[in-house]
């Protein structure tokens, strides 16, 4: 969560408004929609299109692309980002694999998903985004991730992905934070990975993704360090 509080200072913002969020992040629940759409209004009015926590696309793609190929059992492999934001997650997914892929962003707030919406699409006068192979796919929905069953059934998607959503639920109490775990399995194939991108030490969240996903083999790889802070990828796999 550290590294939330310190992106807030990196963002496409007018100093006034970096320091209003950032009181706002310290003295607010971090599941509370409001505070999101706040946040990404404010960065929408800023001159790039997307809003990175932690790190971007660049740098996870090297995780990412193996385990795309990996997948195999679907063709082309469905990917689903949850609490998908203003990222370029998946946007770097759809423009820059070279690979064909299906990726769906999700997000409970309205104000992140009509952003992506209108980046994809090209709207106020930009150009419409191109897929990185001719048979890949970009959509963005308003859900929320606690509860995936109005967007997706289950063992749907090969690869679930989670860039500090659980460490923003998590902040408003841990039982939030393993329903949304509970929904990223259920929605994820048996022979998929869910990734979930955070700074939170292992000895703290690999109990707890252990514990919230029996069955499932539970491993964590370092990333970075980016900007300084060294981040871990936690990666829960069933049966390859």
């Amino acid at each position: 969560m550290a590294a939330l509080r310190r992106t807030l200072h990196v963002a496409t913002l007018a100093a006034g408004a970096r320091r209003a969020l950032a009181g706002s992040l310290a003295g607010s629940c971090l599941a509370d929609r409001r505070l999101w759409d706040k946040l990404h209004a404010d960065a929408g009015r800023g001159s790039v299109p997307t809003f990175d926590w932690f790190f971007g696309y660049e740098e996870a793609q090297g995780l990412l692309l193996p385990l795309l190929l990996e997948s195999g059992a679907a063709c082309p492999p469905r990917v689903l980002d949850v609490g998908c934001g203003t990222s370029s997650l998946c946007t770097g997914l759809y423009t820059k694999c070279p690979h064909p892929v299906d990726v769906l962003g999700v997000d409970f707030s309205p104000v992140a998903v009509a952003h992506m919406k209108s980046l994809l699409e090209g709207g106020q006068g930009q150009t419409p985004l191109c897929p990185g192979h001719p048979a890949s796919q970009l959509h963005f929905m308003q859900a929320n991730a606690q509860n995936l069953e109005p967007v997706a059934s289950s063992g749907s998607f090969q690869l679930v992905l989670d860039k500090g959503t659980w460490d923003a639920i998590s902040r408003g109490g841990l039982p939030g934070a393993y329903q949304l775990l509970s929904e990223c399995l259920r929605v994820l194939s048996p022979q998929g990975t869910l990734v979930q991108f955070s700074d939170e030490d292992p000895d703290v969240r690999l109990p707890c993704l252990e514990q919230g996903s029996p069955g499932w083999t539970v491993t964590v790889q370092e990333l970075g360090p980016f900007g300084g802070i060294t981040y871990f990828a936690y990666l829960v796999q069933g049966s390859h």
